[in-house]
């Protein structure tokens, strides 16, 4: 009899559940959304109720629109860095805070002088930020001692769901190192940081294997998803690191490139190595250490890339219609390499790899009459294919040297946005035909914590990629004029950018 494999992804905005079968066949699939609530300027919440409901109506469209047959095992994958907080009732004690929340910045300037910034990068593997787990405890300790005396468990988003799907509680490595709570180095818990923080390590979960069976199915939420009460459910991994599964990103030389709301390069590394510097995250990935496994990984973020676009679509042209993008788009294709002589910084939303600058702001460069729509697009995408570099060249300086590129998210439909990563890479770019990489991720590791295969022979042979797209050397070398031009910009405007934010925010 075919095994089924459901994997379930957590995200920013929506939940998106695959049906798989052991094969890798997609046979059903789900999505739902939910909304991001700002009770306070820079705050971002999210109610785990939504989330409960939508993985309610993802799983049921998956499972009614999937073949019939026994489904084995459920894998997870989520958002990073939340945090949720339970009290001795295993009660919510207030609302989750999730990753683009602001409140803490604070707090990341006291923990990072605190534990000092070279010694928190070299546990961690990371700087901090905002939104990420450690800061948003410690504004809790701070901002509402109250609440903070009754916290009886300190979860991250994944586990918070597996523990409603189980009623058992866990973690695994690639989550817990982005709380920034974890060393990277061990995959346990730092007590370091732990202590620094005054953070009491029996409120966190014991560490697994993203691989571990970490629950089954109660029957009473079974019976909510129209599944087997008793179902495996195992520890799963935070999104990027499913992603790398879901792609076929096993080894270092595939650099996954991430074009959705914001931009991001993940690859995969088979040893701890930091950038000692703090402009990339180094992570736990959802393999266990061992001979030719990539059991780490490289994460370089930009904040705006898709969002961008969004921007541009909304806010300038008021463009509506679900062809909107594709007719942007068509504009840009019009326009030559280095849109006529234009120039866009793309830091809408400040900018994270390799300047991390929060105060960083968006700038066009070169603007003329003759300049219109098509050129304003085109500059855009460049602009942010560029920052995507800028965090590639951080690679590069670490030694390694990928020999392709798997491209996901929205922007990896686009022909021309392929295109363009080739030529500015100077790489070969394949973009992935499943737009849910981290639910295949997901899907994967369910399968692999049930022995029906091993984590990464199925990582490679279930990703599926378009025909490949090969460099143009001669546009390469017209974007390598360009992205000297873009560097200045910034260099020669961070002072201004910085004396704007702090006028805007009087």
């Amino acid at each position: 009899m075919t095994a089924y494999l459901l994997g379930i992804d957590l995200g920013t905005s929506s939940v998106k559940v695959l049906l798989v079968d052991e094969t890798g066949k997609v046979t059903g699939t789900g999505s739902a959304g939910y909304p991001i609530l700002h009770p306070q300027t820079g705050m971002a919440e999210q109610d785990p109720q939504d989330w409960q409901a939508a993985v309610g109506i993802a799983v049921r469209q998956a499972v009614e629109a999937g073949e019939a047959g026994v489904i084995r095992a459920i894998g997870l994958s989520s958002q990073m860095h939340g945090s949720l907080l339970l009290n001795s009732q295993e009660q919510l004690l207030a609302p989750a805070v999730i990753w683009p929340d602001q409140r803490s910045a604070p707090q990341v300037e006291e923990i990072t002088r605190l534990i000092g910034a070279e010694r928190l990068i070299e546990i961690t593997g990371s700087p901090l930020a905002t939104g990420f787990q450690a800061a948003t405890l410690r504004w809790f300790q701070q901002e509402q001692p109250d609440l903070w005396e009754r916290v009886e468990k300190i979860l991250l988003p994944k586990d918070y769901l597996r523990g409603w799907l189980t009623g058992e509680w866990a973690a695994e490595p690639s989550d817990g190192s982005g709380s920034l709570l974890l060393d990277v180095h061990t995959r346990q818990w730092s007590k370091t940081i732990l202590e620094a923080l005054h953070i009491d390590s029996n409120r966190l979960p014991p560490i697994q294997a993203s691989t571990a069976l970490a629950g089954r199915l109660r029957a009473e939420v079974a019976a909510d998803l129209s599944l087997q009460p008793g179902t495996p459910v195992v520890a799963g991994s935070a999104d990027q690191a499913a992603s790398l599964l879901g792609v076929g990103a096993t080894g270092s030389q595939t650099l996954l490139v991430n074009l959705s709301t914001g931009g991001q390069l993940v690859l995969p590394i088979r040893n701890v190595d930091i950038d000692r510097r703090g402009r990339m995250h180094t992570f736990c990935s959802a393999l266990e250490p061992g001979e030719e496994r990539a059991a780490w990984y490289k994460l370089g973020a930009t904040l705006a890339a898709g969002q961008s676009l969004r921007w541009l679509r909304e806010r300038v042209f008021g463009l509506e219609g679900d062809d909107a993008y594709t007719r942007m788009t068509g504009w840009a294709e019009g326009t030559p390499a280095g849109a006529r002589g234009l120039v866009f910084l793309p830091y809408l939303t400040g900018e994270r790899t390799p300047l991390m600058d929060p105060q960083a702001r968006g700038l066009f460069l070169g603007l003329t009459l003759q300049h219109g729509r098509a050129e304003l697009v085109r500059a855009l995408m460049e602009g942010v294919t560029f920052s995507l570099y800028e965090a590639y060249q951080v690679i590069i300086e670490s030694g390694e040297r990928p020999q392709r590129i798997i491209l996901a998210g929205g922007g990896a439909h686009s022909r021309l946005w392929r295109q363009m990563v080739a030529d500015v890479f100077a790489l070969p770019v394949q973009h992935l035909q499943l737009t849910e990489g981290s639910a295949l991720g997901a899907a994967i590791l369910a399968g692999a914590g049930i022995g029906l295969f091993e984590a990464t022979g199925a990582s490679q042979e279930w990703a599926r990629y378009g025909p490949p797209i090969e460099p143009d050397l001669r546009a390469h070398a017209i974007y390598m004029e360009i992205l000297e031009i873009f560097r200045s910009a910034y260099r020669q405007h961070v002072l201004d950018f910085h004396r704007l934010d702090e006028l805007s925010a009087g």
